[in-house]
C-alpha cells in the first residue's frame, strides 16, 4: 500500500517540476560539479562493517520520528562518531526530506552523501547531482532490468555510485541481470512497511562474493550487526535507531562495539 501510494505521488511531482524546470536545464548545471566522493570505497573498507548513518525525519509508518531535528547537528555526529557515509531522506510528502537538506547536510561533512528517494525517473538523478549527491538509491521493485542499468550509466556519467535495493529473491534474481556492483537488502517491505531482519541473512547467500552488500532498514543490536559481518555484509544503513537516540554517538558505539 505504502509503495503504490508513494510512487503514485512521486510521478505527479515530478510531472510538475519538468514544467518548472526542463530537463536539460538540470543536465547542463549537473556536468560542472565538483569532484564527488568515493561511495562504493567508503563503505567497502575492510575491517569491520561499515556504518550508512541516516538523516530522516519522519516516515508513512512511524510519523515524525525526531520533532528537534537539526539535519546537520545530527550528520555531523554522525560523521564524528565514524560513519562512513551519510544517507539523506530526500522524499517531501511522505518523509519531510528535500534535496536542500540533502545540500547543506553536504556542505557540512567530509563523507560521501547518498541521495534516498524513489528514483523512477532520470530527472530525479540530474536532480540529486546539482545537490551534491555522491550516490542514489535505486529500488529494484520500481524500475525494470533496463531502466536500473540506464539509471546505473547516468549516475556513472556524473561520477555517483548507485546503491540498487532488493527485499526479495524475485529482486535479486532481477538485480544480477544488471550491472549494480552495490546491492542492497531492504529489511523492511516497502509495500507493508514490516521489519524482517532475517531478509539479509536470506538473501545475502543469492549474492556473488564480488558484491558488495548492504543491508538496510530494523537494525537497533549490536549483535544483529556482528552476525550481518560474520556472513559478509560490508555495511548497515540504519536511520532510526540512532534519529531516536538521546545521544546519537553512544548509540553508535553501542552498536558498533566489537566490529
Amino acid at each position: 500500500m505504502y509503495l503504490t501510494e508513494i510512487i503514485k505521488h512521486k510521478t505527479i511531482e515530478i510531472t510538475e517540476r519538468k514544467k518548472n524546470t526542463p530537463i536539460e536545464v538540470l543536465k547542463a548545471k549537473s556536468y560542472s560539479l565538483p569532484i564527488r566522493r568515493g561511495f562504493r570505497e567508503a563503505i567497502s573498507a575492510q575491517g569491520s562493517i561499515n556504518l550508512i548513518a541516516e538523516v530522516k525525519k519522519a516516515s508513512p509508518s512511524a510519523g515524525v520520528i525526531r520533532e528537534d531535528f537539526d539535519p546537520v547537528a545530527i550528520a555531523i555526529e554522525y560523521e564524528e562518531a565514524g560513519a562512513k557515509a551519510i544517507s539523506v531522506l530526500t522524499d517531501e510528502r511522505f518523509f519531510q526530506g528535500s534535496m536542500d537538506i540533502l545540500k547543506t547536510v553536504r556542505e557540512h561533512v567530509h563523507i560521501p552523501v547518498l541521495c534516498k528517494d524513489f528514483i523512477i525517473d532520470e530527472y530525479q538523478i540530474y536532480e540529486a547531482s546539482i545537490a551534491g549527491a555522491d550516490a542514489i538509491l535505486l529500488i529494484v521493485s520500481c524500475l525494470s532490468i533496463e531502466q536500473i542499468n540506464r539509471f546505473i550509466d547516468i549516475a556513472g556519467a556524473l561520477q555517483m555510485d548507485c546503491l540498487v535495493e532488493t527485499h526479495s529473491m524475485d529482486d535479486v534474481e532481477k538485480v544480477l541481470k544488471t550491472t549494480a556492483r552495490i546491492i542492497g537488502i531492504n529489511n523492511r517491505n516497502l509495500r507493508t512497511f514490516i521489519v524482517e531482519p532475517k531478509t539479509t541473512l536470506m538473501l545475502k547467500v543469492l549474492l556473488p562474493h564480488e558484491k558488495i552488500a548492504v543491508s538496510e532498514s530494523g537494525i537497533s543490536s549490536p549483535e544483529i550487526i556482528s552476525l550481518y559481518k560474520d556472513k559478509g555484509i560490508h555495511a548497515v544503513l540504519i536511520g532510526e535507531a540512532l534519529i531516536r537516540s538521546n545521544n546519537i554517538k553512544a548509540k553508535i558505539r553501542e552498536l558498533l562495539d566489537g566490529q
